[in-house]
């Protein structure tokens, strides 16, 4: 899926909720276990402004597409924070956007990839770094719709999995972006085909690691994934089909990392 930016830029609005019934949660609430997950899910979105803040000061900045996106990219994930949120509220779980920022703010990319910064970061210089950071964000968005997804079928609600399937949608975008870059970048740089391939076998974590206990990633990814290889298997082979990077499990790898059975 190729990206175009500035329709991107001139069709994004934030995710629509306002046509669906939330009182319908009172009488159809969700169990605790999607409970956990979504609020996992609602914490990832709402942090994306601080991984923007760290980005801001990689060479990621200087690119003019990567620049324009992510502006865009934090605007609609910070809209998928508020809509979880809401849902949140609905069974007396309160998510507040100002305090999560307040007590993640030192995390962000660098703290995230802290075993990335302390096995390659010396070595990646220039485009290099964007090449990880595009194909690590095309991992992150195509987990992140894969779990949007999961979880809109899993719970069949008639408010939850429809808000949940406007999301991914919206995510798909995302998708789009980080694969042409990075596809662009790889097709350019044999050095950053090695770099980038080292990293996201050995050092490739579920989105919202680093920022998380590792029990709650544990629990939302087994929640969604265990036992389901043919989706870790479908990621796998997306990322597979970016230059320089075939036969590469990631999914499979992160997984198996954590313990969690495919």
């Amino acid at each position: 899926m190729a990206f175009d930016l500035d329709q991107f830029a001139e069709t994004s609005v934030p995710v629509k909720y306002e046509d669906l019934d939330f009182s319908v949660f009172e009488t159809q609430p969700l169990d605790a276990q999607t409970l956990r997950s979504l609020r996992y899910m609602c914490d990832v979105e709402y942090h994306t402004s601080c991984f923007l803040r760290d980005l801001l000061v990689t060479p990621s900045h200087r690119e003019e597409a990567a620049g324009g996106f992510m502006t865009m990219w934090n605007r609609e994930e910070f809209w998928h924070g508020e809509a979880l949120s809401k849902v949140l509220a609905q069974h007396g779980i309160v998510v507040d956007y100002d305090e999560l920022k307040a007590k993640r703010v030192k995390l962000g990319w660098s703290n995230a990839l802290g075993p990335l910064k302390q096995s390659v970061m010396s070595n990646l210089a220039g485009k290099d770094f964007v090449a990880v950071h595009m194909v690590w964000g095309a991992a992150n968005e195509l987990s992140a719709v894969a779990a949007y997804r999961r979880l809109s079928a899993m719970t069949d609600h008639p408010v939850l999995s429809p808000l949940l399937k406007r999301i991914a949608q919206q995510e798909t975008r995302h998708v789009a972006f980080y694969t042409t870059q990075g596809r662009e970048r790889l097709l350019a740089s044999e050095a950053a085909q090695k770099i980038v391939r080292l990293v996201m076998g050995r050092v490739w974590k579920p989105v919202g690691s680093g920022m998380m206990d590792e029990s709650e990633v544990k629990h939302v990814m087994g929640h969604l994934f265990a036992g389901r290889s043919d989706e870790l298997d479908k990621l796998d082979k997306r990322v597979q089909k970016l230059p320089g990077l075939d036969g590469l499990t990631i999914f499979r790898n992160a997984f198996a990392r954590l313990g969690i059975p495919a």
